[in-house]
């Protein structure tokens, strides 16, 4: 395992010390580890992993894998606006798939990706638990529902004139 610098590639892991410092020496700490590492960055970098396997005397393949099997976990950063569209039975009999095409024309990205400027990630996702405002969709904590192409589009549209005004 590489020694990693304290700031390798614009990640700055000194923001990861308190945590490793509050888990050291607690066995079964890694997923907590790993969430609040998600936390700060927003994401999990590879030179966060590293540290965490350095740190927590945890065999990096290890770190890896529990980190790939939970799908709480990100390994890209994500956009300021993370776009959750359910897909669940609900919402895709009453058009969830072509609020989906609407959101991938406007923002130029699929499932799973962000927009160059790091404004939206678009996420699809098997139910909210809103099956009563299908479709719908989340953005962040905003919950819309009942969903056409159009109004998907006005929505992100209007986050977009207003990031533009800030």
């Amino acid at each position: 395992m590489c020694e990693c610098s304290a700031k390798q590639n614009n990640v700055d892991l000194s923001r990861l010390d308190g945590v490793l410092g509050e888990y050291a020496g607690t066995r079964g700490s890694l997923i907590t580890i790993l969430q609040k590492a998600q936390d700060i960055y927003g994401y999990l970098p590879e030179e966060v992993l590293r540290r965490v396997a350095e740190r927590t005397g945890v065999k990096p393949a290890k770190v890896l894998g529990v980190a790939t099997f939970y799908t709480q976990f990100r390994f890209k950063p994500v956009g300021k606006y993370l776009i959750l569209l359910c897909k669940g039975t609900a919402c895709h009999v009453n058009g969830a798939d072509s609020v989906y095409q609407a959101i991938r024309d406007e923002l130029g990205i699929g499932d799973g990706d962000t927009t160059g400027d790091l404004l939206f990630s678009l996420k699809v996702v098997a139910c909210l638990g809103c099956c009563s405002l299908s479709p719908v969709m989340m953005i962040n904590d905003e919950t819309y529902g009942s969903l056409t192409p159009l109004r998907a589009r006005e929505i992100i549209k209007d986050i977009r004139a207003k990031e533009a005004a800030l």
